[in-house]
């Protein structure tokens, strides 16, 4: 695990008494300010400890040391990645229909095995830190136990809702269970924090109809019942993010006072100006939609839904760039474990359909670190290079202010001060 991805770069592993000095061309913070150059950093397995244009204090390091670990002009230094909303129980990379569903009438131990088998690739990817989605089967709640034991192998940060709350004959029932099994709103949620929740995830609304262009069902909830499940959500200190696509549905959880709304195609611009006021972050989740027009002929699309597809995709990404002028906290997620959206991979497809919408390089990684990092209230702090934050970044001669497409290229993941060897990535096996 501590072999050199770069023959070039000799960057030693860190400890808790031993501090890595490192000096880096180029240090993204995670924020949306512009990079520092020539910058130092001093960390150690556990923590960030130093990170600014000046040599670190004298403190922080070995007696006599005059010169970092490594110096890496060529390089840029950049928090790991957090993907916010992805279905781990779900095969992305699996492409065949039946196959698919063969895979979910597993049992729970199976589907959690597969799970797990996804961890240090992820890591490995770059990926530090997945928000999961929701899942009936109790995946994604293991998972997130997991993640806080003290067996807990090499993975990035996981917390899940569990099974997302739909209503009874609607969509959803592959990953939810229904509010109908409760009395009211409030117990609901409270059973699901009971089993170990880490945040509440509605589903609001339906799919949307390709072959119509449109979202035709109707809202699952009202706006009245939408704001009693996170108001009950809130007071047992969780947050709640929600499916909705659609002017209706997306209107129904912004009165209700979701924390963020997932998905939202066919979102106003009037409602991006209530999100941005009510502190509702959107996660657009490009991906999903992309690979249906991408593979138009192998699903069989006709003329008419691939120009709709085009539609949907173009007006998305205008909201995007609408929505980021306004500014609206704009998070990262590609809805991995969906049909061609493999995990870890659909991560980078959807940050670089982001950067084709129209947003800056610099923009998207704000979307896939800091901005997660600031506003979904994870349990630790990751995501930005600070002081008091995990040792958990990347490094990379491939610039991903030039692309965002360079986040594919080869690059050294630092994850809790231990420099990570690349693997070769199947994406079936994500």
């Amino acid at each position: 695990m501590t072999a050199q991805p770069d023959p070039d770069t000799a960057i030693p592993a860190a400890t808790g008494d031993r501090h890595v000095w490192l000096r880096v061309g180029t240090l993204l913070d995670g924020s949306a300010n512009p990079p520092l150059h020539d910058a130092h950093i001093v960390y150690d397995q556990d923590r960030i400890l130093y990170a600014g244009a000046d040599s670190p204090p004298a403190a922080l390091l070995a007696p006599s040391r005059s010169a970092p670990d490594a110096d890496l002009p060529a390089h840029t230094l950049l928090p790991g990645l957090i993907e916010a909303h992805a279905h781990l129980f779900l095969e992305g990379g699996e492409l065949d229909a039946e196959k698919r569903s063969a895979h979910l009438k597993q049992s729970p131990e199976t589907l959690l095995q597969f799970a797990r088998a996804r961890l240090d690739k992820l890591v490995r990817l770059g990926v530090i830190a997945v928000r999961d989605a929701g899942d009936r089967h109790g995946v994604g709640l293991a998972l997130s136990r997991l993640d806080r034991s003290s067996e807990r192998p090499l993975m990035p940060y996981l917390d899940s809702p569990g099974a997302a709350i739909y209503r009874r004959s609607r969509y959803g029932s592959f990953m939810g269970e229904p509010l109908e099994d409760f009395p009211s709103p409030r117990a609901c949620v409270e059973a699901r924090v009971h089993a170990g929740a880490d945040r509440i995830k509605l589903i609001a609304t339906g799919i949307i109809d390709f072959k119509a262009g449109a979202v035709t069902g109707q809202p699952q909830f009202t706006a009245r019942e939408i704001a009693e499940f996170a108001a009950a959500a809130r007071s047992l200190s969780k947050q709640t993010f929600a499916h909705a696509s659609g002017e209706l549905g997306i209107e129904r959880v912004i009165a209700g006072g979701v924390d963020s709304i997932e998905h939202g195609f066919f979102i106003t611009d009037d409602q991006l100006a209530q999100m941005r006021d009510r502190q509702i972050a959107w996660v657009p989740t490009f991906a999903p939609v992309q690979k249906q027009l991408d593979h138009g002929t192998l699903l069989g699309r006709d003329a008419k839904t691939r120009a709709n597809l085009r539609r949907i995709l173009d007006q998305h990404a205008a909201s995007l760039t609408q929505a980021h002028q306004l500014g609206v906290m704009i998070l990262a997620g590609s809805d991995a474990g969906s049909w061609d959206v493999p995990h870890g991979l659909g991560l980078l497809d959807e940050l670089e359909l982001m950067e084709r919408a129209g947003l800056s390089s610099l923009a998207v990684l704000h979307a896939a670190t800091g901005a997660p990092s600031q506003r979904l209230a994870f349990r630790d702090n990751f995501g930005q290079i600070r002081p008091g934050f995990l040792s958990r970044f990347l490094l990379t001669r491939h610039s991903p202010l030039a692309t965002i497409a360079n986040l594919r290229k080869p690059k050294i993941v630092v994850f809790d001060g231990t420099v990570l060897e690349p693997e070769p990535v199947d994406p079936l096996g994500l």
